[in-house]
This record gives structure tokens, sequence and C-alpha cells, in this order.
């Protein structure tokens, strides 16, 4: 063989290597135009602790400009928000939205490949639908970004898919652009009660459950290893350099593996979850939240020791053995001071439209007990804390420059029973207006209901 003909194929098996890498189903999102705004007299919560009154706000080619106080352009739109309330676009970091879609027919029910107890191969975002009227509905209850995650039938369901929550005809226009991949896991009873109970196969306890992670992360390490050594072989030149065959299974295993891709844990016993830590230790990896965790705030200090969120309801409790031990003060006990990440969440797409309205009830359950939490505090628990768990909070979450403009007006305290979301923008555009019917998007699926009734 040739140098030259060598070279060509090493060339080719790189080429190869770079195509199974490469991000397949690409982003098409594209913000919608806009001009500059100034937000002006508002009392302005910035994701980041601060609470600022009589500020204003300045949006500029998608971004925000400044928050306090500033120059805005002769050109700029003007809104007096005196009485009003700003606050980051808000984040649900779990959401079903699109793959158990609106009305809730069999046909709709497209999140939970129950075929086997581990099916990582599987993408939630190739199930979304995106006339889903629920988007709309979360969009009226300043929602501008959510996680879409497969559902907890199984050990290991799939990868979750980040989006704006902007109308498009297909997913990929509404993916947020650079956010990674979150990879969805479950622990007790659902999984065991999938395949034990029903099916007489295994998982069909919690100790069968760890053994089955536990195989599936062995198969990831020697997946990953060999293609280290591919890479490594064809790199120096190798000539009998053979890639390993591609598993879809295991790329999105191998992928958490790097870091590249983010666990995102259904989790509810104190116990199970410390069992999940020591797993991750074992295999090396970080879980990023564990999700619903109605016992977190148990081990409340061992999760902001690891680094790993909690991402929970305010009050749902009780409707399983073990969801049990559930505490309205949950949220506001894994909140710890020095490194503790709280989270709400809706799992629901009705709890989704008042994602506030959940924070406001973990916030007033924490006062009731004698914390000091303010509405400049609780508002990160649905802004800036779920994106740095989904890993897009390098891009918003918070008010602060740079970042993309994704902002709620809101009539008055956003943690306010009577509060209501009446201006949205997303990357500064105005998506929501609730006193604007052409800003109150409907789907097209909800368009041919009204048309067939009009008829």
């Amino acid at each position: 063989m040739t140098w030259q003909l060598r070279t060509f194929l090493m060339t080719i098996g790189l080429l190869i290597v770079a195509a199974a890498s490469a991000e397949p189903f690409p982003s098409t999102y594209q913000p919608l135009p806009s001009g500059p705004l100034l937000i002006e007299n508002a009392t302005i919560l910035t994701g980041t602790g601060e609470r600022l009154d009589n500020a204003s706000l300045l949006l500029t080619d998608g971004k925000v400009v400044f928050v306090g106080a500033g120059e805005a352009p002769a050109d700029a739109a003007r809104i007096d928000a005196d009485g009003r309330w700003v606050t980051p676009g808000l984040i649900d970091i779990h959401s079903h939205l699109g793959v158990y879609a609106s009305p809730g027919t069999w046909a709709h029910s497209d999140g939970n490949e129950m075929v086997s107890p581990a099916t990582p191969n599987v993408w939630a975002e190739h199930s979304i639908w995106p006339q889903d009227p629920g988007f709309a509905r979360a969009l009226a209850g300043g929602v501008t970004a959510l996680q879409i995650l497969p559902g907890s039938g199984n050990l290991i369901g799939g990868r979750g898919v980040t989006v704006k929550n902007v109308y498009s005809t297909s997913y990929q226009g509404m993916k947020f652009p650079g956010a990674p991949h979150g990879m969805k896991m479950a622990c007790g009873e659902n999984p065991k009660r999938v395949y034990g109970r029903d099916r007489k196969q295994t998982p069909m306890t919690r100790m069968g459950n760890v053994a089955a992670y536990r195989a599936q992360w062995i198969d990831a390490q020697k997946y990953q290893d060999d293609w280290n050594e591919y890479e490594k072989k064809a790199a120096n030149g190798d000539e009998d350099a053979k890639a390993p065959t591609r598993d879809l299974r295991l790329e999105t295993l191998a992928g958490v593996l790097r870091g590249e891709i983010l666990v995102h844990m259904h989790c509810y016993r104190a116990d199970e979850m410390m069992t999940i830590l020591d797993m991750a230790k074992e295999f090396g990896y970080q879980v990023s939240a564990f999700h619903h965790g109605v016992e977190a705030y148990k081990i409340a200090d061992e999760l902001a020791e690891a680094g790993v969120c909690g991402a929970l309801w305010s009050d749902w409790w009780g409707f399983k053995m073990e969801a049990y031990d559930g505490i309205q003060e949950n949220i506001a006990l894994v909140d710890r001071p020095e490194g503790g990440c709280a989270v709400v969440h809706s799992d629901s797409s009705e709890g989704i439209q008042r994602l506030n309205q959940e924070a406001a009830k973990a916030m007033t359950r924490g006062q009731r007990v004698g914390m000091d939490i303010t509405p400049e505090h609780a508002i990160q628990w649905v802004t800036a804390n779920p994106a740095k768990a989904m890993g897009i909070l390098d891009q918003t979450g918070t008010l602060e420059p740079g970042k993309m403009a994704d902002v709620v007006l809101w009539n008055g305290n956003p943690f306010s029973v009577y509060a209501k979301a009446e201006q949205v923008w997303i990357d500064g555009a105005l998506v929501y207006d609730r006193d604007d019917p052409a800003y109150q998007p409907v789907s097209d699926f909800e368009l041919g209901q009204l048309q067939g009734v009009a008829r």
C-alpha cells in the first residue's frame, strides 16, 4: 500500500469519526426580528438575586444591553412599566409538552418507549408535535424555554431536548441553539412496576434496577474505550485501525461519560438518590438534577456538596408509596445558602401555566417556618437554577448584559395569586401580549378546530 493511499484511508476514517460525532437534527431556530426596546420604571428581578426598583431594561438585537439605568437609543420603543414587575423568562426543566400532547389521546402518547428497561437510543425530540396547544398556554404563563423529556417508565428513557417556546412547523425550529442534550433516567417504583409487576421480567426490584444501570454503564465504558483506541490508532497512521460499529444506545451513554450529555434523574427517595450518587462516582459521570425528589430535604447537604440540583414540586406528595414522605418545605430546605440548587418544575401541561405560583407556594411554606425568602431570591428557582441544570445559564436565565432577551412583564408581583404575564419577549421579539390577540399564538390544530366550529 502506498503512503498516499494509506494517508487517504486514514483521512477517510477520521472523517467518518467526525461525521459520527457531528450533531444530527441540528437546530434551525432563528430569532424573530426585533427593534430596540426600553422598559422603564419597573421593579426588576434580575435572576441573579437582585431586585431593582424604578429601574430600566434595554433590549437591542435580541440581547440585554443594560439593566438598571443607562442611555437608550433615540429610536427605541418605550414601555412605562410603573407598578409592574419584570423578570427573566421562566424555564421549565421538566416538561412533556409535545410528546404527551393535548388532547390526551393514545395517538399523542409518545413519551415512553417501554420495550426495554434501557432505551438511551431514543430521543424525545423525535416525538414532539409542535402543534400541541400546551406550548401557547405555557407562553401565556411566562415560560420562554423548556426541557422536554421522555417519560419515566424505563431505567434509561432516552435523550431530552431543550426548546425555545416559539411557534414552528418543526421541532428543529424550536430547538435551543447550543443547548446540551439531557438524558432521562428513572429509579424506584416506575421501572420496576412496568417490567416486574405485569411483564414478569427484570427489573422487578430496586436491586434489579441498580444492577441493570451498572450493566449499561459497563457497556458504555467499553464502547468509549474502543472508540478512543481507534481514534488514537487512526491519528497515528495505523493502517489496520478499524472503527467500531456505531451503536445509538451506547453513543448516548458514552456522551454522558464524556460530560456532553446531562443526566436528569427521576428519583423520589433519599436513600435511592444516595445510591445513584455513589453509582455516578463509580462510573465517573455527574448527575445534573434529581427530579421530583420528594425526600430531597433529607439529603440537602449531600446534594449541595455534590453540585446536584433538586428539580421539585411545591406540594405533590403521597400518590404512591415512594412519595409518602413529601413535605411542602422541600424546595426551601434544598435551597442551601452554600451550594444549594433548588428548581421548581411542573411535569404537567397545567402546572407549567402557573410556574410562578408553584414557586410562590414553595416560598410561602419556607417563610412560614422562619426562612427569609425574598422574591428576588425565589425567582431563581424558575429562571437561573433550571438554566444552570440544563447547561444554558451562559445564554439565558438572568437579565444580564449580553444574554438572550427572554423577558416577562408582569402586572404586579409575580408571586401574587393575582399575577399575570402581560407581555413576553423571546430574544427581544414580542411573542405574547395579553391585550392583543395578534400576539396570542394559536396552533394549527386549534385553528382547525375553531374553523370547524365556525362552519
